[in-house]
């Protein structure tokens, strides 16, 4: 324990700012994004429909720009200007909610605020990747992972105080301006790498040419579980089905961020020392049994709590590895690109996976859904065993 608290303490400068800046941001935008249904039904008098349109368009667009700034990075070589105008973006649509008084004007400050996390993520990612030796690459994304969720602690807390406290919606909307100027600061005294590998890139490389066959390999397989891993949201319809009270479904879901904010760094860190492969392997393994579970008939609510523990425990021990195989996987001078591609396959599959899922679950069944997004993992869990790393097993 104490060797792995002195490897936390010494992570790089730049890894820890990324990391405070996540939580910062995280905080603002988690303590605003569960009350965006409120204000939209209650202020801006407009329904489900419009919700669904204006998330809809919000995460198609981060998903493309992803692939786009990491492209771009690779040619430029420059990281930082992304990230501030990235969070610069987020930070000064999040108070402009408070003035709006139409749909129209939220879609419009959604669809500004995923253009920015578009911009940043793979940029971001990248200067992660460049940060920290090969050997801490599980530590440092699962670090980061769990900072994030940290701030998916704190701003539903915040959230419920200030409603509490009978703060007005479009008062709360304001105070977002005090963790937007707090993130743009850190992300302002970011630093590029001093020593880069160089490496000749002449043209932007938008395509998957000269990207490793295994890295191909994998974004099709992560493609396909993601097929299974659809919005969170219908985890919590869900737990509200199987009777867990309507006032304990935001204690319960910042109950799993929880969860990742304390395993998150610990899990990933493991994978340096045993393989990024094996460690994908059983956390995916640990996806099945959830879904598999909640989509038992008889499930209790007690039964339910406890797979929401395994859920928060699966993207601790999942989100930071993952990434952290992206990076041992990219070539030099394509780390942008790959973290791009994969941060593309990954948010454009999310629409599907909801789709089929909520297809299922409203046309024949629940349990039928979480079988079909179990499923999904089964498959996933074969091909990454037998098919993504054929030759050897030094990313076990």
């Amino acid at each position: 324990m104490f060797q792995f608290l002195a490897a936390i303490r010494d992570l790089p400068k730049t890894v820890w700012l990324i990391g405070l800046i996540s939580l910062v941001n995280d905080s603002a935008s988690e303590m605003l994004y569960p009350l965006l249904p409120l204000y939209l039904t209650s202020v801006l008098m407009a329904g489900p429909k419009v919700l669904g349109l204006i998330e809809g368009i919000a995460e198609s667009t981060s998903s493309l720009l992803k692939l786009v700034s990491g492209v771009v990075v690779d040619k430029t070589k420059k990281t930082k200007p992304w990230i501030v105008v990235g969070y610069f973006l987020a930070g000064v649509g999040r108070p402009l909610i408070a003035f709006i008084n139409s749909w129209e004007w939220l879609l419009l400050i959604r669809f500004t605020d995923r253009i920015g996390k578009g911009l940043r993520s793979s940029p971001r990612d990248a200067l992660l990747a460049e940060s920290a030796a090969k050997d801490q690459r599980g530590l440092v994304f699962g670090f980061h992972r769990s900072m994030d969720n940290a701030g998916a602690v704190f701003g539903p807390l915040i959230a419920a105080y200030l409603l509490y406290l009978q703060v007005p919606l479009r008062d709360i909307f304001l105070w977002a301006i005090i963790p937007a100027l707090v993130t743009l600061g850190l992300a302002l005294s970011l630093n590029e790498p001093r020593k880069r590998e160089q490496i000749q890139t002449p043209v932007f490389q938008w395509s998957l040419e000269g990207l490793p066959t295994e890295f191909k390999r994998y974004l099709l397989v992560a493609g396909i579980f993601t097929l299974g891993n659809s919005s969170d949201m219908f985890l919590l319809l869900r737990a509200r089905e199987i009777g867990v009270p309507q006032a304990q479904i935001p204690l319960l879901w910042a109950g799993v961020s929880l969860v990742i904010t304390l395993f998150g760094a610990p899990l990933s860190a493991i994978s340096d020392r045993y393989g990024r492969k094996r460690f994908i392997l059983i956390s995916w393994a640990s996806f099945v049994v959830f879904y598999f579970g909640m989509g038992l008939p008889s499930l209790s609510v007690f039964s339910l709590y406890a797979l929401f523990g395994l859920y928060g425990l699966f993207k601790a021990a999942s989100e930071g590895v993952e990434k952290a195989l992206v990076a041992d996987l990219a070539p030099i001078g394509r780390a942008g690109a790959a973290f791009g591609w994969f941060n593309l396959v990954n948010g454009v599959m999310v629409l599907p996976a909801s789709l089929i899922f909520g297809e299922i679950y409203e046309s024949i069944s629940a349990s039928y859904a979480f079988i079909f997004s179990g499923t999904c993992a089964v498959i996933s869990i074969g091909l990454l065993k037998v098919w993504v790393f054929k030759s050897k097993m030094n990313r076990e």
